[in-house]
């Protein structure tokens, strides 16, 4: 029940006038310090509501009186990043692949861009970072098919690998498993011999038998001592790298002798990278691991 206000004996203080249970409420008001604060956000935000977009309407929103929104602001900073891009795209455009690597602020550049392009457009067969899956090469070691050089690597992306461009890298495999056929005896003797170039055949007659075979039919390509050719794209079959990795990696050599598979890789110029994008993913490739 209210009562009248009165001076409490203890705190000194006058109380409300309220009183519950017989407890007294003392009248304690906030700091003006503090009330100047609240009315100032009320103020502010009555200004707010006024310059900026804030409450919907019927129509739509108040726009607010400097027609200000997130959406420009947004705009304006992509449009700041496209400004200070164009300007290392521009120095990229017209230097070489070595000057790039050689200066530091262009080769963070280009790594950073190659990054961004190589997730976007390589790593869905090649996988993030270029560690490679089953028929597409890793790009993160030392074994390169078509050349590990800045010049090779550009080129490869440039007009791709078997594809319909007329400057791409073209090769292909005879298929040793007809019209000149080579027995099953013949063919298990051969991926012995295969296999022992990287020390992991498990039948040694079987490979010395299988020793002529890839002389006659295979080392043209590959190799005598299965180096690998860069030049038509033949892998070095001594790195034990297989392009077609499996759990048995001997059937897995018979298959790709009797049915030979290619991968095909696009011509990145056909698929709209410009010349300074394809520098970026050229540099950023070569950087994965073992460039030449």
């Amino acid at each position: 029940m209210a009562t009248n206000a009165e001076k409490d004996p203890v705190t000194g203080q006058y109380t409300t006038g309220h009183e519950w249970d017989g407890i007294k409420e003392l009248n304690t008001p906030l700091p003006r310090w503090w009330m100047g604060v609240f009315y100032a956000t009320i103020i502010w935000a009555i200004g707010y509501w006024v310059l900026y977009p804030s409450w919907p309407t019927l129509n739509g929103y108040w726009a607010g009186t400097l027609g200000w929104h997130s959406r420009s602001q947004v705009v304006q900073d992509i449009e700041q990043a496209k400004s200070a891009k164009a300007v290392y795209l521009a120095k990229i455009q017209e230097a070489s692949l070595e000057d790039i690597v050689k200066d530091k602020d262009l080769l963070n550049f280009a790594l950073a861009g190659g990054r961004s392009v190589f997730n976007e457009n390589c790593a869905a067969c090649h996988g993030v970072g270029g560690v490679g899956a089953y028929g597409f090469p890793s790009l993160a070691d030392d074994q390169w098919l078509w050349g590990g050089t800045l010049d090779d690597v550009r080129t490869t992306i440039t007009y791709g690998i078997r594809n319909s461009n007329p400057n791409s890298r073209q090769s292909e495999m005879p298929q040793w498993g007809g019209g000149d056929p080579l027995s099953d005896e013949e063919l298990n003797n051969l991926a012995e011999y295969v296999l022992s170039l990287s020390k992991s055949s498990s039948d040694q007659a079987a490979a010395q038998k299988g020793l002529p075979i890839f002389a006659e039919r295979c080392s043209p390509c590959h190799g005598e001592a299965g180096e690998g050719s860069q030049a038509v794209g033949a892998p070095a079959l001594a790195a034990g790298i297989w392009l077609y990795k499996g759990k048995n990696q001997k059937a897995e050599i018979i298959s790709q002798v009797k049915n030979p598979k290619g991968g095909v890789m696009p011509s990145w110029t056909d698929r709209g990278l410009d010349e300074a994008t394809i520098k970026t993913l050229a540099v950023y490739v070569h950087s994965l691991g073992g460039g030449k």
